[in-house]
């Protein structure tokens, strides 16, 4: 891959899901202002942005809408921008159609921007996991890098995987009925030319990565380190140790 070390300066932070499996937590607020490690999962995202340098994050929200605006009214680093889903949810696709305004800005041309899922985390491997994103981000070849996890090994993770990925870095999904050895790890970066042509409304962002892959313009960088996949109360107690052992 070629490397680049222009890191983007915006960010999109997905943070209006409903967070059902994390109930009962969720029954009184947002699964993003859930907190492990003695912090709120929204906070570790953003405070991961802010070390890259992120100057605007745009936040999305639905859920509780109005605990994660009144949470992040003073952060400053980065600022933050609210995208408000409470009319209608517009999924993980049609959440970032809708923010593209504040991502994809005149002055910024076509530049890239980070992509998170506010319940997203890990522990970092010798360097940041983000800094090697931006730095093996190559927008003459890609449409999408996205942070990807091992299927097997990750903390709090049963699944099937979602993504097979080829000696270059091409990512291809996950054929039905088969287990894949990558799963998606909630971070990445996107062109807006990715978005281009992407239906209206509610859709998945999975829809337009398959595109992207169908134009081997998807690919993915293997995380250093260690992912952890908080979806549930349970889940807390095991990232809590896995992040209590690393810093022992």
């Amino acid at each position: 891959m070629t490397t680049t070390t222009n890191s983007p300066r915006r960010a999109m932070v997905l943070a209006a899901g409903m967070g059902t499996r994390m109930r009962p937590l969720t029954d009184t607020m947002p699964k993003p202002l859930v907190k492990v490690d003695g912090k709120p999962l929204l906070d570790h995202v953003l405070d991961r942005l802010a070390a890259e340098g992120v100057e605007r994050a745009v936040v999305n929200v639905h859920h509780f809408a109005e605990q994660i605006i009144a949470h992040v009214a003073d952060r400053r680093r980065p600022q933050i921008t609210i995208s408000d889903e409470r009319g209608v949810l517009l999924d993980t696709g049609g959440g970032v159609v809708k923010a593209l305004p504040e991502l994809a800005l005149p002055e910024l041309g076509d530049a890239p921007f980070y992509h998170l899922n506010a319940d997203t985390i890990w522990i970092d491997g010798v360097k940041r996991n983000l800094a090697r994103l931006a730095e093996n981000f190559d927008p003459a070849a890609m449409d999408a890098l996205l942070l990807l996890a091992p299927t097997a090994g990750s903390i709090g993770y049963d699944g099937r995987g979602d993504f097979n990925m080829a000696s270059d870095g091409r990512l291809r999904a996950r054929p039905e009925r088969q287990v894949a050895p990558f799963v998606y790890a909630g971070a990445a970066i996107l062109t807006p030319a990715l978005f281009t042509g992407a239906p209206d409304g509610k859709f998945s962002l999975t829809t337009l990565f398959a595109r992207a892959a169908d134009a081997g313009r998807l690919y993915g960088l293997r995380l250093e380190g260690l992912w952890m996949h908080v979806g549930t109360p349970e889940a807390i107690g095991q990232a809590e140790a896995a992040i209590e052992a690393s810093t022992g």
